[in-house]
């Protein structure tokens, strides 16, 4: 059986690194233009060079996002990027339009290319048409069903195939959407969306200018055009028999309790799997670790066919159980924990600890000190975000493990 790679997204250095630490077999990321996520943190050409390094040196690999559509004037700089990039030892660029993948073509002729899901794959011949150009690999659209993915898998041998099987989802085809670019100037597939499908919206009636009609669903506003997020964990053994080479994970602009989360579950989902297939069944205890997170209810999209209605959020903005509220930073030699504090914690909170291989255990915080920029240890009863404090705990623990709390009302 193909073990499939689970690929994960990098916005940053620290999210590329909670990604290896997580399980992932694969990162992908984008440097500082033509990447599709010009908001993210993203990589400068030196960050380039250490994020490979540390996950060559782990046996991940590193795929770069090259999968913005230049106009005319921008291939000069696009030219300049990629002559630049050059030396780096990337595992794959991911392109989508032909005109950058002809520069690759000419500045870097022995790279792998792996074509984006930008450029609307959704039936065989266009995978062959791009075989013939020398694609190795190709991230299909998310608007194919899983026959049509099991149909093209076997039409087309000696192509490698991935599909996005957790994350957001666009309400436009395959991400090519011009609502950011009307709206706000900034142009989607430049790099530049600024999720205006995710805003709230009112109603104005055409001769009443002014008067604002709201279409209340729930308290937090009506949500006209965001679809749900995509989940497909219970369809592991679908998607690994289909034949796919990689199952991806949206969310460069996520933070790293998304991509820990995310990543854990499915890293045991998909080992489970592989390594027992005929008495493999979805634990509850996934699904729960993937309600904790900030999402917009869960869909199967397009893999069972249209999803109509199922495929729109009308409840609400975003659901979410958990705060995520510090990261360790480092497990010191008498087991003394520095921690990097991301939201407001206090004595009494009830924290959990998560890490690889849904590994989880619960603490009520009690003594801890914050360290000053001196370096010395102070007791506190409280912590404030961007400090960092210093804690024992009575369960093993490793750098890069995240602690989050249920989530309560402001008023900490």
């Amino acid at each position: 059986m193909l073990k499939p790679e689970l690929l994960a997204p990098a916005g940053n250095m620290e999210k590329l690194k909670i990604a290896v630490h997580y399980g992932a077999d694969a990162v992908y990321l984008g440097g500082q233009a033509f990447g599709l996520r010009n908001m993210a943190d993203n990589f400068s050409v030196e960050e380039m060079k250490t994020a490979l390094d540390f996950c060559h040196a782990r046996g991940v690999k590193a795929y770069l996002t090259v999968n913005s559509f230049p106009h005319n004037e921008a291939l000069p700089q696009l030219e300049e990027y990629l002559n630049e990039i050059a030396p780096l030892p990337f595992d794959a660029y991911i392109v989508a339009d032909p005109g950058v993948i002809d520069a690759v073509r000419q500045i870097s002729p022995e790279c792998e290319l792996h074509l984006s899901t930008q450029a609307n794959t959704i039936n065989w011949r266009s995978v062959r048409f791009w075989q013939q150009q020398g694609v190795r690999r190709i991230n299909l659209a998310r608007e194919m069903s899983l026959d049509n993915i099991q149909e093209t898998v076997k039409k087309v041998p000696g192509m490698e195939f991935e599909a996005f099987v957790h994350g957001a989802l666009c309400i436009s085809y395959s991400g090519r959407c011009l609502i950011s670019s009307m709206l706000t100037g900034r142009d989607a597939n430049q790099g530049e969306c600024t999720h205006p499908c995710r805003w709230s919206y009112h109603l104005v009636e055409e001769t009443r200018p002014g008067e604002y009609f709201p279409v209340v669903e729930d308290e937090n506003g009506t949500f006209i055009f965001n679809s749900r997020d995509l989940c497909l964990l219970e369809q592991i053994p679908a998607l690994v028999t289909s034949g796919l080479h990689a199952l991806k994970i949206e969310g460069r602009m996520k933070g790293i309790n998304y991509v820990a989360s995310v990543l854990r579950v499915y890293r045991q989902a998909l080992d489970e799997y592989l390594e027992n297939p005929e008495r493999w069944k979805c634990r509850p205890e996934w699904l729960q670790e993937l309600s904790k997170l900030s999402h917009r209810g869960y869909t199967t999209g397009f893999l069972f066919g249209q999803p109509r209605n199922v495929g729109q959020e009308y409840d609400s903005a975003y659901i979410r159980s958990h705060d995520f509220v510090g990261v360790v930073d480092e497990v010191q030699q008498d087991g003394t924990l520095l921690v990097s504090v991301r939201n407001r914690i206090k004595t009494g909170d009830i924290i959990e600890f998560i890490g690889p291989g849904m590994r989880s255990d619960n603490l009520i915080l009690q003594n801890f000190s914050i360290l000053s920029e001196h370096g010395a240890a102070l007791p506190a009863e409280a912590a404030n975000p961007n400090s960092r404090i210093l804690l024992m705990v009575p369960f093993i623990v490793e750098a890069g493990d995240l602690l989050r709390r249920e989530k309560v009302e402001s008023g900490l």
